[in-house]
């Protein structure tokens, strides 16, 4: 069995609206081994994690809660999805507040973080992690209103949250954001998206510079191709059926070994971190 502690093969398959859901796929993604062990890197530690009810997102939720944290997730419409991230967080001994709406609306976002404020007042950790993809075979392919939403989701809903969040971050928060490999090597069938995460590395970057004298940590993590509910609502079957095939590992990887990355950034192991990124795409930067 390879580290990922279940089997690789992934039948073709599909979803018909974006952001996917969890519950749907087959297999499940793989949110956090079982031979995980906490060592509470983050007790009591508060944490928002933007489309924290799938995928990476639930992945690092889990990893959190494991490592001592409660954690509050944002989610678009995925209610089964999300409701199973709040057990699942709970099923771990900690609290988990799931909070429904638009991360690409700023007045969404600055009620998310009062309701974290409002049931713990405080918040540790920001995740910006909430991302959707559409493919396109040319460039002209590519509709105003399919760019305006990717942009919105993947760009502006990270500004719109950091926003909210700042004033409420005390020296020694932490901001991890999600980017993409993509943002490091393009990617000509998803351009729009690439091109976010481009952005969500200036961001990063960006954001590190301009916070370092409040000592607010910002770094960010940037998968490679993960079996998240993002790729069935995203590629055809086909695709779905041989998604990660190109990398040095000839597989995708798993949520779960992702979520460890966020960990590490977030906890005082990272101290002497920021503006940086952790790349973990199976060697898919250099072989894709």
């Amino acid at each position: 069995m390879p580290a990922n502690e279940k089997s690789t093969t992934r039948p073709a398959q599909a979803q018909g609206a974006q952001p996917g859901r969890e519950g749907a796929m087959r297999p499940e993604p793989l949110a956090i081994r079982d031979s995980y062990r906490g060592s509470e890197k983050l007790l009591d530690k508060i944490a928002l994690i933007s489309g924290g009810d799938s995928g990476i997102g639930r992945s690092v939720a889990l990893h959190f809660a494991r490592e001592g944290a409660d954690i509050a997730i944002i989610y678009l419409n995925e209610d089964e999805d999300a409701r199973t991230t709040q057990s699942l967080v709970e099923q771990e001994g900690r609290r988990c507040l799931v909070i429904q709406g638009d991360c690409g609306i700023a007045a969404h976002c600055r009620r998310a973080v009062e309701q974290v404020i409002d049931n713990w007042g405080r918040l540790d950790i920001l995740v910006n992690n909430a991302g959707e993809q559409h493919t396109a075979a040319e460039l002209t392919d590519i509709s105003e209103q399919q760019l305006r939403r990717t942009f919105n989701t993947n760009i502006f809903g990270y500004f719109f949250l950091t926003q909210a969040a700042l004033p409420r971050l005390a020296e020694g928060a932490v901001i991890v954001n999600t980017s993409s490999v993509t943002a490091f090597r393009g990617s000509k069938h998803l351009m729009d998206y690439a091109a976010t995460k481009g952005a969500i590395q200036s961001f990063t970057f960006s954001l590190a510079e301009a916070l370092a004298e409040r000592k607010i940590r910002v770094n960010g993590v940037a998968p490679g191709p993960i079996w998240t509910p993002l790729i069935p609502s995203s590629f055809t079957p086909e695709e779905v059926e041989h998604f990660g095939e190109k990398t040095l590992m000839k597989r995708a990887g798993e949520p779960a070994e992702v979520g460890p990355a966020y960990v590490f950034l977030a906890s005082s192991d990272a101290s002497y971190m920021t503006g940086q990124f952790i790349h973990i795409n199976g060697g898919g930067y250099i072989s894709a």
